[in-house]
């Protein structure tokens, strides 16, 4: 007996139910995906990494020292405490933070720059790494202030006739608590903490997942912060000795006799420190709001509806025309749908091929924004929704044909993009390309229910069909796990595992119940391929990508004559 017979037979003897796992990020609906690069280009992107908290530290450090050394700020500091250098070493690391902030969103910017720098697929892990150091440098700023204001209030309460009293009369600020309401400082630096705090929270995982309009309309108060942020210094709330002051009054004759201040030595003279933020995130600010009109221009450009089709599971297939629309394999865009939601703009990745004459996306209905649009594309008596589309933009999957072996895993949804990649394949086929330069791919579908892969199986057919002709049967290597089944589809397969093509998909390559084994798949491939450069694309849940990634790391050899394992992850 076959031994793929045997194992659906002790599946069924055992009972023994397989559960897909839970799809975690934002838009596993959409099946968009943003980068994640293994190889040298993880090199690369860890090169930033060190060099961007080289920089973090550089600024703190310095900023730190300036104003816990510098005699500018002695008098502030013996009425403050060493607290006020902390507060303004946070607020320096948080000027470059917020400049970079916004750098990773530029879509265009990005695009426009990728062909030269691959490390740019990591900006929406780069973008959470600087919001996550604007948090910890709010923080430390929020709790400095907290020591300042409490130091203030003594200082202003002593009547000791004390030099930090005697300071804290030169200072014409309200006292103590009352700073964080009747200061521009302590205003603006609530608003934007509020801001910061709805930005963060929305942006978790659970929340992205299931309540996404939340997490789309509470990320634009952006605006609020950066509002918030350039007019934070304007009271120039801290304040430093003047110029002239410290020339008539330097600290280190005059700080001892404070009780004869006004009569043997002129009072020391003081000034705010003139607020800068703005000069940290002018340009990335400009950048942005030019990012947004090339946007705004591009989304109003007339997207026609050609074709509508409802598979299986609930997946809308839309295909569209929209002039001077260029696009590569792996791409994806975003699409807005005015008549379910004016704001909202959901990522879809583009399931067409470069070389057809349309482009097309694929939709699985997965919250309150899909299904509205779903449900408006299938009233057969009205009119198709008009939709605007920004697009396209370019992700890790475009680098598939650079890799003479292509390993091409998909979960559920997230096989959109390697639809692309495929048909693109039939069509190079087609037109005998000579210039492909991949030999071999392997591709894994991981679905939980039968109707998901209906969708896909017509193209597969296709590719097996051209295959053979071609005479290149070995070229494409594909299985399908099915992750969601009962004892009665187990036990239909293992009935008619005879029949030439599969009872599940129709296609000639049987259906696997349960995940994949990676670690005897990668072995597999390293022996097929002992000398051949791999790369491996995920477009799947993380802990999918964990598996894969360290597959990747195991399995590739330390020589680089021999087999090496290049790990791309496609996030949902």
């Amino acid at each position: 007996m076959p031994q793929y017979k045997v194992q659906l037979l002790n599946i069924l003897v055992k009972k023994k139910k397989v559960h897909t796992h839970t799809h975690t990020h934002t838009h596993t609906h959409t099946g968009e995906c943003v980068s994640e690069c293994g190889g040298w280009i993880h090199q690369q992107y860890f090169s930033v990494q060190v060099v961007w908290l080289g920089l973090n530290v550089f600024l703190f450090v310095h900023a730190f020292l300036t104003f816990e050394k510098s005699d500018k700020y002695y008098y502030t500091r013996e009425l403050i405490g060493s607290s006020l250098a902390w507060a303004r070493a946070s607020a320096r690391c948080l000027n470059f933070n917020s400049l970079l902030i916004l750098l990773p969103v530029c879509r265009n910017l990005l695009s426009f720059l990728r062909g030269s720098c691959s490390q740019l697929d990591h900006n929406l892990t780069f973008h959470k790494l600087v919001a996550y150091m604007i948090c910890l440098h709010t923080v430390i700023h929020i709790v400095a202030h907290l020591f300042n204001f409490e130091r203030y209030r003594r200082s202003c309460k002593a009547d000791d006739d004390s030099l930090a009293f005697t300071l804290s009369t030169l200072y014409p600020h309200e006292k103590g608590k009352h700073l964080t309401f009747t200061s521009i400082a302590g205003l603006t630096g609530v608003i934007i903490t509020l801001a910061l705090i709805l930005m963060v929270t929305s942006a978790t995982e659970f929340i992205r997942w299931c309540y996404f309009e939340v997490f789309w309309y509470a990320h634009h108060l952006f605006v609020i912060y950066f509002i918030g942020l350039v007019i934070h210094g304007i009271g120039g709330i801290v304040r430093g000795q003047t110029e002239d002051s410290m020339k008539e009054h330097p600290h280190s004759k005059c700080a001892e006799e404070y009780k004869d201040w006004g009569e043997h030595c002129r009072r020391p003279r003081f000034e705010g420190l003139p607020a800068d933020s703005w000069k940290w995130v002018l340009a990335p600010v400009i950048l942005y709001i030019f990012e947004r009109l090339i946007r705004f221009y591009r989304s109003r450009q007339k997207v026609v509806i050609t074709k509508a089709i409802l598979h299986p599971s609930r997946v809308l297939e839309l295909q569209m025309n929209k002039s001077d629309f260029r696009m590569e394999v792996g791409q994806y865009i975003f699409v807005n749908c005015p008549s379910v939601s004016f704001w909202e703009w959901h990522p879809f990745t583009l399931t067409s091929a470069p070389e057809e004459p349309f482009f097309s996306i694929h939709i699985r209905a997965a919250g309150d924004w899909t299904e509205s649009l779903i449900r408006a594309c299938e009233q057969q008596n009205s009119p198709m929704p008009r939709l605007e589309v920004d697009g396209p933009f370019g992700t890790a999957s475009e680098d598939v044909f650079q890799y003479e072996v292509a390993m091409l895993v998909g979960a559920g949804i997230g096989v959109t993009p390697f639809a692309s990649i495929l048909k693109s394949i039939w069509y190079k086929f087609r037109h005998a390309d000579h210039t492909l330069k991949t030999k071999t791919i392997y591709f894994y579908w991981i679905c939980r229910e039968t109707g998901a892969f209906a969708w896909f199986n017509d193209l597969l057919a296709s590719l097996e069909r051209e295959m053979e002709e071609c005479g290149k049967v070995g070229f494409l290597n594909y299985r399908l796990f099915l992750t969601g089944w009962d004892s009665n589809i187990a036990g239909h397969a293992a009935l008619h595992f005879d029949k030439s093509t599969d009872v599940v998909t129709g296609l000639k390559q049987k259906t696997s119940f349960g995940r994949p084994k990676w670690d005897n798949e990668f072995s597999a491939l390293a022996a097929a391929h002992p000398r051949s450069v791999v790369g491996v694309f995920l477009c799947g849940p993380q802990t999918l990508a964990k598996s894969l990634r360290r597959c990747c790391n195991h399995y590739s050899s330390l020589d680089p004559r021999k087999v090496r394992f290049y790990f791309n992850k496609e996030n949902f």
